[in-house]
């Protein structure tokens, strides 16, 4: 057998009906956890009274929630992924669902004009008006939590098990629907229509009565005062964030987020102001054309409309760079920090066991931490290591050199700060044999390798079973075939560490950028629909004025396409101005340049999914439109000779 101090040979005294193997007490270092297993009709309170009766000051009685003290760190850290996730997915699509539903019914008020004018021509107050949008939303907002909630509940265990076998949930997670989580969901509905709709009901208010006499669409004014000043605003703290990312060293991620949230939403408020120029410099190809003509005129008459189908495109590319490019940035910059962390070719690495045995680091010459996990006094766990040596961490407070014997720990900064930790400050702690000492704190760190620093004796006194960590070497070295260690380069070595972290956190990646895609699809969809549904009229005029069915499809789509691009455009640059202060937020973390890193084939991917989601979404009800209602009769402009005499 393998043990911790090296191969050892052991004589089998018997089989049991249990998993595993068994060793006697001497051998593993005491006794971590007891479990206690009760029937369902147990009364687990009196268990609970009893066990406390029985274990006294010795340890800790833990039920129901709280035995979740004793599940390893692996799983802690695991589960921390997950909790990522969600917390991740969350948030977008909170963020998303306002700002697509605010820029639908924006869109929707507009092409509603002439309704809400005869409105008011009737009688209809504008508090009136507001109740009528509120009211819409509403009903959009029940039956669509209705069916969400549904969807959900439906599909949460098989969501549940993909992150496990994924990784982001330990083995044995499993979803538990429960009430209050589907209640707040279905709220949510409801709510997030009516945040969305709020501008829109203001807008709708003004209409006055002689919008009904109006027949053309028409932005006569598409910058209001109002909308002038929330987008300068929005997008100075934006810009403002941006500048506090770059000079960040902790929250670089954080405020990346939210730079890049206020800059979507300045942009798409100020977008009917930014689009004439884009649009203008984006047609030249094909100004001389009669196509090109109407592409370019059609987007300058309806500025609003031009805005609200680029604005599901602006969220999804600017997510979608962000996110991206942050994690292809991120990982670049772990590599140099790891490269200039390690001086060292060659290093001693496991192979094939959870981590190094002493006959494997004394085979060397070398030394390494050797991890272990300790516990506070309410049973709170941390990471531990036992060192030997200098410590490579940033001292704040005390002397590291205190380090000695088994009366000491030196701690990281967030954990003193977490426990109220000082220099002196006496603490219980308990190690893995059960056993509690009262420790001094002789150091405070920053970027320790662990929560908790102990000397190597101390943590081999109380888990005799510790393996230690990689060993960094200067030569290779020759290591016995029966250690469960293998001498490789260094560069081999954290190749296989990157790719396997790669992995994790570009599913997480293609998990955020695909709901947000999938999301934005249907925004997409939906305003192209409703765009290209109300310019039926003058689709047929352009038909009838002698445009052939293909120059009126060629149209609708190069009007998609120019969309597109306006929005992706915009969303780049949102991503962009918030990458730029995360590099710079990076460098001044690692104390190295890091540069910018753009997945492009992930960023064309999305934008050639938009792409393709408007042009089908606006050619579909085009086609619709053109076609004849009598099948056997062909769509042919009706002349008058009148007309054409007088012509």
């Amino acid at each position: 057998m393998l043990t911790a101090a090296g191969p050892a040979s052991y004589s089998v005294s018997g089989t049991v009906a249990g998993p595993g193997l068994y060793f006697a007490r001497a051998r593993t270092g005491g006794v971590r956890v007891i479990a206690l297993v009760a029937e369902v009709s147990t009364d687990i309170t009196a268990i609970e009274r009893a066990a406390r009766a029985v274990v006294g000051a010795q340890g800790l009685v833990l039920s129901g929630a709280s035995r979740s003290a004793t599940e390893p760190l692996s799983d802690v850290r695991t589960r921390w992924f997950g909790h990522q996730i969600l917390s991740g997915m969350a948030i977008l699509v909170a963020f998303t669902a306002v700002f697509i539903v605010a820029s639908t019914f924006a869109f929707g008020v507009a092409q509603r004009r002439r309704e809400l004018g005869l409105l008011r021509t009737v009688g209809a107050t504008p508090r009136q008006l507001r109740v009528l949008m509120h009211g819409e939303a509403l009903v959009v907002g029940v039956a669509g939590a209705v069916a969400g909630v549904a969807l959900g509940t439906a599909c949460a265990p098989a969501f549940g098990q993909a992150l496990v076998d994924l990784g982001f949930q330990p083995r044995g997670f499993a979803v538990q629907i429960q009430l209050w989580p589907l209640v707040a969901c279905f709220a949510a509905g409801p709510t997030v229509a009516q945040f969305g709709v709020w501008a829109a009901s203001r807008r709708a208010a003004k209409v006055s009565p002689l919008e009904a006499l109006r027949e053309a669409v028409v932005d006569e004014r598409p910058m209001t005062a109002g909308r002038w000043a929330f987008g300068a605003l929005f997008t100075l703290v934006g810009a403002a964030l941006g500048v506090i990312v770059a000079g960040e060293s902790d929250s670089v991620v954080q405020y990346a987020f939210y730079a890049a949230g206020s800059l979507i939403v300045g942009l798409s408020l100020l977008a009917p102001a930014v689009i004439p120029p884009l649009v203008r410099a984006a047609s030249w190809p094909v100004r001389s054309g009669a196509i090109g003509l109407l592409v370019r005129q059609g987007a300058l008459t309806a500025v609003r409309r031009t805005a609200s189908t680029a604005a599901p495109v602006l969220v999804t590319v600017g997510f979608a760079v962000l996110v991206t490019g942050m994690v292809e940035t991120n990982a670049g910059a772990n590599g140099l920090r790891r490269a200039a962390a390690v001086q060292a070719d060659w290093v001693l690495a496991p192979q094939g066991t959870p981590g190094l045995t002493d006959a494997a680091v004394s085979a060397v010459g070398g030394s390494s931490t050797l991890p272990t996990t300790v516990y506070a006094g309410d049973g709170r766990p941390f990471s531990a290591a036992g060192v030997a040596g200098e410590i490579e961490a940033d001292v704040i407070a005390g002397d590291p050199q205190g380090l000695r014997g088994s009366r000491t720990m030196a701690v990281a900064e967030w954990a003193a700060r977490e426990r109220g930790w000082r220099i002196g400050t006496v603490a219980p702690v308990t190690f893995e044999d059960g056993r509690s000492s009262r420790l001094t704190v002789v150091a405070l760190l920053r970027n320790s390798p662990a929560d908790v620093l102990l000397t190597r004796q101390a943590v081999r006194d109380h888990d005799p079973s510790a393996l230690a960590g990689p060993v960094y070497l200067a030569t290779p070295a020759a290591v016995p075939a029966d250690t469960g260690a293998v001498v490789e380069k260094v560069t081999d070595r954290m190749a296989g560490i990157e790719e396997h972290e790669d992995e994790l956190v570009w599913v997480f990646v293609l998990i955020l950028v695909g709901l947000s895609v999938g999301y934005s699809a249907i925004a997409i969809a939906n305003t192209l629909l409703m765009a290209t549904a109300d310019r039926t009229a003058d689709l047929r005029v352009l038909r009838m004025s002698g445009a052939t069915t293909g120059q009126v499809l060629r149209t609708v789509a190069l009007e998609s396409t120019l969309v597109v691009a306006i929005g992706a455009l915009l969303g780049i640059v949102v991503a962009v101005t918030a990458l730029v202060g995360i590099t710079a937020g990076l460098t001044n973390m690692i104390g190295m340049t890091v540069g910018m890193i753009l997945p492009w084939p992930v960023i064309g991917a999305v934008i050639g999914i938009c792409l393709l989601l408007a042009v089908a979404a606006s050619l579909i009800p085009a086609r619709a439109a053109l076609r004849p209602a009598d099948p056997a009769r062909p769509f042919t402009p009706r002349r008058r000779r009148d007309s054409c005499r007088s012509v």
